[in-house]
């Protein structure tokens, strides 16, 4: 099965903030339905489920389609290979916008608002909230617009560049501390 999918355009959703409970939640779901049906034969969504059941009844209930995968949630390990992996992410975690720039992977942010501007700021990650148009539209468009795609994807990481433990190294080395 893992070949068959890996065919596909891989899109990772983590979604179970409080803020997105109910209707922002419905809505998100709705635009997930959307693009299943959109590129059902190019996109595979998959989704590790919190176990909240604000979010876990909702996404069982809603989210049946052929593309669209629910899985239990992921480890730590597993969800770094899931995020590396696939083309997109969808997120409403803050620790997922901080880490998937590093892998070269655009993230829109299932939020209204976010601690992590930096982000958004470098064209890491674009805010799109819990609104089902603006999710679809700016999913849609990284999946049909290659050059979209590559300026989010290459765009500069603002948490970092991953050499800070060789250069911590170097300085407790030079200072002999």
């Amino acid at each position: 099965m893992k070949t068959l999918i890996f065919l596909k355009k891989i899109i990772l959703v983590t979604c179970h903030r409080r803020e997105n409970f109910g209707k922002p939640f419905e809505e998100i779901c709705d635009a997930l339905l959307e693009i299943a049906d959109s590129f059902k034969y190019d996109v595979q969504i998959i989704y590790p489920v919190h176990l909240n059941p604000n979010i876990k009844e909702i996404a069982h209930a809603k989210l049946i389609r052929e593309n669209i995968r629910l899985i239990a949630p992921l480890d730590y390990p597993d969800l770094i290979w899931m995020m590396n992996n696939s083309n997109i992410i969808l997120t409403d975690s803050g620790g997922i916008q901080e880490e998937a720039p590093s892998l070269g992977k655009p993230v829109l942010v299932l939020r209204e608002v976010t601690e992590r501007m930096e982000g958004v700021d470098a064209g890491t990650a674009i805010l799109v909230g819990s609104k089902k148009e603006k999710i679809v539209t700016e999913t849609s468009k990284l999946l049909t617009d290659s050059s979209y795609y590559s300026k989010i994807s290459k765009a500069v990481n603002p948490y970092g560049d991953g050499t800070t433990s060789e250069k911590i190294k170097e300085i407790i080395l030079t200072h002999g501390h």
